[in-house]
């Protein structure tokens, strides 16, 4: 114990000389969280929707003003009037809108008559974000247009009311956890795997080997040095991206003891899965070119940005077996939902037991040799 003790202090003693090493592990993740989480997270506005009314009666003349009324309110396009439609189809395509509506002719006729009347959508699916808040925008334009001016009394049509049981998560909160979960993952990279081997490439290492500690002390050392870094990078990242992000009562005491517990496991199982991999490897360019790897095999299909059900059967192979799928799910649950451990049992017996495995193999393939 107190050899492996040893090396905890003596990594511990580094780690606090690099302060620009600190503050690259925390800064950037909070940097990401708040960039990312307001780039997506954000209801798309402003777009561009040409309109073109080829019949300028009372009808068409009633969705020209509900058309003026989204560009007042939700302003989720502001609308461009064209006489030509081909004007307004060279504009789309060369971007000046994003799409246009089209009133054709006899349009008036075909209500009066309920004769099947029809607008046309016209947009630029290059883009399916925009066109889809377009269509969406427009589809709830053409209900309300077709709601009735007075309630029918008979044969009345069934109504879907939408329950939300918590309050409105914007996407910044959203990735909050897979936020944090990059910010132990950066910290176990830079502060575990490459110093790791930087030490092993300067010879630093062979000072450990002459002494009687054994294989795993040395690892067990290394491990709990690179679990107190990650775990000082999640808490600062989860305190400070909680109050960025307005994380409802993010300081309850209950709430910010199990978020620390999924923290501390979440820390030590990815700080083993990297010991792992670098038990062998002595090249010091490897871990850096395996960081930009690993973060696209693990973050993304940890369903900390796009949820999993979307992913192909292959990513949800991936998803299956990889850590941060756990942490990830397991920091949504308490910091967007206030969940106890009871709801996230599962997760931590993953991650607990993916870190005994990873520990061990690690001790067995490590060499105490040069």
């Amino acid at each position: 114990m107190y050899r492996m003790l040893a090396i905890l202090e003596r990594e511990l003693r580094r780690f606090r000389r690099s302060p620009a090493l600190i503050m690259m592990s925390l800064v950037m993740p909070i940097a990401q969280l708040v960039v990312l989480g307001y780039a997506f997270g954000g209801q798309v506005r402003n777009l561009k929707l040409g309109v073109v009314n080829q019949d300028h009666r009372l009808p068409s003349v009633k969705l020209r003003e509900l058309c003026l009324a989204v560009t007042a309110n939700a302003r989720t396009f502001e609308t461009i009037d064209y006489s030509d439609a081909g004007e307004a189809l060279a504009d789309l395509r060369n971007g000046k809108i994003n799409g246009v509506l089209t009133i054709p002719a006899g349009f008036s006729e075909r209500v009066i008559d309920r004769n099947d009347p029809r607008v046309a959508l016209i947009e630029d699916n290059t883009d399916g974000f925009r066109a889809s808040a377009m269509v969406a925008s427009v589809t709830g334009l053409m209900a309300a247009y077709n709601q009735p001016a007075f309630e029918r009394h008979l044969a009345a049509e069934p109504r879907l009311d939408v329950v939300e049981v918590y309050p409105y998560v914007p996407y910044v909160q959203y990735l909050l956890p897979g936020s944090t979960v990059m910010s132990i993952f950066m910290m176990v990279m830079i502060g575990g795997g490459i110093i790791f081997i930087d030490d092993k490439a300067r010879g630093l290492h062979e000072g450990y080997l002459v002494t009687p500690i054994t294989k795993l002390e040395l690892i067990s050392g290394f491990n709990l040095s690179g679990t107190v870094k990650a775990v000082m990078a999640g808490s600062v990242l989860m305190t400070i991206g909680a109050v960025i992000a307005g994380i409802p009562n993010p300081f309850e005491p209950l709430r910010m003891f199990r978020v620390f517990v999924v923290i501390i496991v979440a820390s030590l199982a990815l700080v083993s899965m990297m010991f792992l991999l670098m038990v062998r490897v002595s090249d010091p360019l490897l871990p850096r070119a395996m960081f930009g790897i690993l973060n696209t095999f693990l973050f993304f299909p940890s369903g900390a940005v796009y949820p999993q059900e979307a992913f192909p059967g292959w990513m949800q192979v991936i998803a299956k077996v990889d850590p941060m799928t756990y942490i990830v799910h397991a920091l949504k649950n308490l910091m967007l939902k206030n969940t106890t451990f009871a709801a996230i049992t599962f997760d931590l017996a993953y991650l607990l037991v993916f870190t005994a495995v990873a520990m061990t193999a690690a001790t067995l393939l490590f060499k105490r040799t040069l």
